[in-house]
């Protein structure tokens, strides 16, 4: 299966500022969908940001014009830009592909290969 890593997780203050990693052991191309997920203990997983292979970009209501998801192919890495962030932004963020189907779903329970994970922490 395909390996994914995060990294770029730390703590920060609200209004700050963060970008998450994720390299994968192939073409990113070669997936249809990249996606960014997040988790707080006791809620259940939810869709953050997801990019189509073809560059369409898709963002949860919560973040929308806050969140930003590129990637750059040559380095087989998808990117998570995460501004103006607040206390509820904290949680545990994994980056997730798949390899065909529908891009954008609540909680990326179709999503096939996954990373650890890498804690993001906002303070008040």
């Amino acid at each position: 299966q395909v390996q994914l890593v995060e990294s770029g997780g730390g703590s920060v203050q609200a209004g700050g500022s963060l970008r998450l990693s994720c390299v994968v052991s192939r073409s990113i191309y070669s997936m249809n969908c990249m996606g960014w997920f997040r988790q707080t203990p006791g809620k259940e997983r939810e869709g953050v940001a997801a990019l189509r292979r073809d560059g369409v970009p898709y963002y949860a209501d919560s973040v929308l014009g806050r969140f930003t998801i590129s990637r750059d192919i040559s380095k087989n890495t998808v990117y998570l830009q995460m501004d103006s962030l607040k206390p509820e932004d904290t949680a545990t963020y994994y980056c997730a592909a798949r390899w065909g189907g529908v891009c954008w779903t609540k909680a990326g329970s179709n999503y096939d290969d996954w990373g650890p994970g890498t804690q993001v922490t906002v303070s008040s």
